[in-house]
């Protein structure tokens, strides 16, 4: 049996205590660090589909400066954006952060605006509309951009835009 003098158990438990305490502050710092170097992300935005739904941060702004004409012609020519599949016979439904409805946003299609702007949250559109030629759609998938603008009704500034590809799903 070993012994140990008086309180010195006592004395062990603190350090211990002191130690974890101490790593516990440099973890959080370092946490702390590492966010602190991190861009913010943007507001998400989703499109679903039945039971099927993909989301995204924003392809170009998103952080409530307005873009240039030039920035949205690049970012409405990008080829690295998400993709889903789309039964004509279904309904779309998009959805968008409050950040993005508070500064009013447009459903574009293949560049072209397709809705009014909107300051809610939610919109529906039915899934033929996205491959009928008479709202301008050619093959078998169309590009679809939700255009967040400047917070005016019907007001010109873009801030930002989060792109889907739509593919034809027979």
């Amino acid at each position: 049996m070993t012994s140990m003098p008086r309180g010195g158990a006592a004395h062990v438990r603190a350090v211990v205590r002191r130690r974890r305490a101490v790593a516990a502050a440099g973890a959080v710092s370092a946490g702390l660090l590492v966010l602190s170097a991190c861009d913010k992300p943007t507001p998400l935005s989703t499109v679903t589909v039945g039971r099927s739904s993909v989301s995204s941060e924003a392809t170009c702004g998103g952080e409530s400066k307005n873009l240039n004409t030039t920035d949205l012609a690049k970012c409405l020519k990008d080829s690295d954006i998400k993709s889903i599949k789309v039964d004509p016979d279904e309904t779309v439904r998009f959805g968008v952060d409050p950040k993005i409805a508070d500064k009013r946003w447009t459903i574009l299609m293949n560049g072209q605006p397709l809705t009014e702007d909107s300051d809610k949250t939610y919109r529906t559109i039915p899934g033929s509309v996205f491959f009928n030629q008479q709202y301008g759609a050619t093959g078998n998938s169309t590009l679809v951009s939700i255009k967040a603008g400047d917070g005016k009704k019907n007001g010109t500034g873009v801030t930002g835009l989060w792109s889907f590809k739509l593919k034809k799903d027979d």
